[in-house]
């Protein structure tokens, strides 16, 4: 099917990644954000603050076949997350609404965080969400009203992203970063081109009549205990000291499945940390 058009709304890292991948697959994509110098070459721009409720000037009079939610939190708390994931999204909803638009799916890129388990545990998709936090409070009240918004919607979970510019775990590692051992701490993570991989795939997916689930869990292959990627990462890069300072002990363990997905037909390019992180070390990441 030709001329499919998609509205990525916050096209930053993951979202101008999706945008490119979808560019070259034909789709016609437009991007919003604050600062449009920063959109991929070929989206249309949409200048836009989701904060403000008024319609923006360059929101496009044909409806998007599709619409992709796909922000970050300017501020990392309470009232940035609900302004960002809620109060963003209701906005968005309501100028679909004014303009009488109904795209054949929504995608809300949501995260892990609204699973709190910490034994080790496997989790799917219908695992408990009960979460501690705020951030995954919020995720799960922002979740529920894509789900409640009239249009098709599935959720997609997202676990830790890494990739060039999200490299934390890189800089403590060369700081000689320590953390436990026992019991495992299992992290969760994908490359940021996979998670945009993974929405190109679900978009694609629905467009050629597959149906879809209403909720994924974007995750590689291989969750993996922190103390076992710290290690093979000192080994990758050669670090010998240890931090005296550094001895980090994290709460959360859980093992996200990405068998729902991968059932599909979608397929990770980087399937766990090894191959993530050397591509991001050799700079091809």
């Amino acid at each position: 099917m030709l001329d499919l058009s998609v509205m990525v709304v916050g096209c930053g890292d993951v979202g101008g990644r999706l945008a490119r991948q979808l560019l070259a697959r034909g789709w016609q994509v437009s991007g919003l954000r604050r600062s449009i110098a920063q959109l991929p070459e070929g989206v249309v721009p949409v200048a836009a603050d989701l904060s403000d409720a008024a319609i923006p000037a360059a929101w496009p009079q044909r409806a998007p076949d599709y619409l992709v939610y796909c922000v970050a939190a300017s501020q990392h708390d309470e009232a940035g997350y609900q302004a960002a994931y809620v109060d963003g999204l209701r906005h968005v909803l309501a100028w679909l609404a004014a303009r009488g638009q109904h795209p054949r799916r929504l995608l809300f890129v949501s995260s892990s965080s609204v699973f709190a388990q910490q034994e080790g545990e496997w989790i799917d998709e219908t695992a408990a969400t009960e979460p501690e936090g705020y951030s995954g409070r919020v995720m799960l009240e922002a979740e529920r009203l894509a789900l409640a918004s009239g249009i098709p919607a599935s959720v997609v979970r997202l676990t830790g992203i890494y990739g060039p510019g999200r490299e934390w775990l890189l800089s403590q590692v060369r700081q000689g970063y320590r953390v436990a051992e026992q019991p495992p701490l299992y992290g969760n993570r994908i490359h940021a081109e996979d998670a945009a991989s993974l929405l190109a795939f679900l978009l694609q997916a629905d467009a050629d009549g597959v149906a879809l689930d209403d909720c994924y869990i974007g995750v590689d292959d291989d969750p993996a205990p922190l103390a076992d990627v710290v290690a093979w990462l000192r080994g990758y890069m050669g670090v010998t000291e240890w931090s005296d300072e550094q001895r980090v002990r994290r709460t959360g363990s859980k093992r996200c499945s990405n068998a729902r997905v991968r059932a599909l037909g979608w397929v990770p390019a980087y399937p766990s940390y090894k191959e993530g992180y050397a591509a991001i070390l050799q700079g091809k990441g």
